[in-house]
Order: C-alpha cells, then structure tokens, then sequence
C-alpha cells in the first residue's frame, strides 16, 4: 500500500465512519473503484482505532462521568442505582453480541461478506430500514394531521433488554454495508429513542467493540500488502477528520432528517449493481491480491 493510498482511505475512513452510510463499505469501494487492493478487515479495524479515539476525546467528560461510576458500583450497592454506573453496565452487555459473532464469523467477515453485491445489497436494504425508522421518529416529534406529539424515549428510559437489542443492531455492521451507526440508529429510533440519544448511545457502545477488535488485528498488519507505516498514517488521517465529523454530525442530527444519508444509500447500491452486471467491475475486484 502506497502513501497516497492510505491518506485517501484514512480520509474516507474517518468521513464515513460516525455516518450513516457505511465505512468498511467505503473502504472496500473506493479501493475497488481505484483499481487498488482491497485494504482488507484488518486495516478497516485498526484504522476505526483511530475515529474511535475521536470519540473518546469529544465524549470524554460522558466517559470519564459513566467510568468513575461503574467502578464505584463494584464496591458500593448504593451507586447501582445510578443512571452512569448502569450506563457502563449496559454498554458492556450491548457489546456481547458483536464480540461473540466477530470471532464465530471471523472468516466469512474477511471473506464472503466482502464480496460488491453483498455490500450493494445491504447499501439498499438498510438504507430503506433508515428511512422508514426516520419517518417514524418524524412522525412522533411533529405530531400531524389528527396527530399529537408523542414524547420519545431518552437514554434514561435505557434497560438490559434494550441495550442487547442495541447490541444485536450492532453486529449486523459486521457485514460491510450496513453500517454500525447505522444500524444502531435505526434500532433505536425503531424502539423509541430520538435522534440524539440513539446516536450518542451508539457511538458509546461502539468504543469497546472497535478497539478490541482493533487491538485484536494488529498482529495482521505486515502480512500481505498492507503495512505499519501506511496504516499508522490512515488511522491519524482518521482521527483527525474522524473529530471533525462527529461534531458536525451531533450538531446535523438535533434538526435534520436522515433522508439525505438513506437516498445516497439507496442510490450507490444501485450504482454497484449497475457496474457489475454491466461487467464494469469486478464483484471480487482487488480480492485476489488484497
């Protein structure tokens, strides 16, 4: 792997990874499209260490508050009623799901599930799950014809129950394409939650999947085309660009629709199909040698 070539897919990396939209899906793409190799699971993983750490560093007073709460609650039964101890608790469980498939699915992830019309599929199928989980919440904020508001659950109203169904939105982002703020977002809006709070309890819940499974791919990094310095140089593009758009993210979602994110979904899905079918690319493009 080139230096260039890590810059572009540490850029896209930290572009789409706190969207809706897919970053492992970008990554596979825009290698496929370049006529590059494709970067692999590997480097998809370690290079989301690198957006995951923006997450820390701009959730890092939610954090540092959930933290000091749950460990106090191991010593101390009057703090398990606490709103932040059961926050720590609840992002360990909505981490299960993801953690157990990721290591029974480990080769179809690094295999199969990469092939284009998997991802294309997913692209659409999600995107329509998005919309229509979008449409809901709108429906419940504005009221309508006939209509009341109807109040939407906050991350207070979070339970065990909810956190595993949370958890198992997550997994399915083990599939390139579907997305993990995606998926997650979509379930919680489907459950209830408005905008901000299924995007902010997402972002949390990802933070010990993704640097586990960062962590748990380093020692990949060397074997084939991919090495150290060009992936230690795609994670810092991806933090630093990573920062920059989950703050205009948590801005975006607090008044805006995700019809933007899903109509784009839909669209490139369909881009995907037409290019293979036509013969215009390969649906294992970059595979072989990646």
């Amino acid at each position: 792997m080139s230096w260039f070539e890590s810059f572009v897919l540490g850029l896209v990396q930290g572009l789409t990874e706190f969207l809706p939209i897919s970053s492992s899906a970008h990554l596979r793409l825009t290698a496929a499209f370049a006529g590059w190799h494709d970067p692999g699971a590997a480097f998809t993983a370690i290079t989301q260490i690198g957006t995951e750490t923006a997450v820390l560093i701009y959730f890092r007073k939610d954090i540092a508050r959930i933290l000091s709460a749950w460990f106090r609650s191991l010593t101390d039964r009057a703090m398990r009623g606490d709103h932040d101890a059961q926050m720590g608790w609840l992002v360990i469980v909505g981490s299960i799901p993801i953690g157990v498939l990721g290591l029974t699915l480990k080769d179809q992830i690094e295999g199969p599930f990469r092939d284009l019309r998997l991802i294309a599929t997913t692209l659409i199928v999600m995107g329509i799950v998005l919309g229509i989980a979008d449409r809901l919440a709108a429906r419940d904020e504005t009221g309508g014809k006939h209509r009341v508001v109807k109040e939407r659950k906050t991350l207070k109203d979070l339970g065990v129950k909810d956190g595993l169904i949370y958890g198992f939105c997550q997994a399915m982002a083990l599939i390139p394409g579907v997305s993990r703020s995606g998926a997650t977002i979509s379930g919680g809006l489907l459950m209830g939650y408005t905008r901000e709070s299924a995007a902010r309890y997402s972002f949390l819940l990802a933070i010990p999947a993704v640097l586990a499974s960062g962590a748990y791919e380093l020692k990949d990094v060397g074997e084939g085309h991919v090495s150290w310095g060009p992936t230690i140089f795609a994670t810092l593009v991806a933090f630093f660009v990573g920062y920059a758009v989950i703050a205009w993210f948590m801005k975006f979602i607090t008044t805006k629709s995700f019809m933007p994110f899903v109509i784009y979904r839909i669209l490139l899905g369909i881009l995907i199909f037409a290019l293979v079918w036509s013969g215009a690319l390969s649906p294992h493009a970059g595979e072989s040698a990646g």
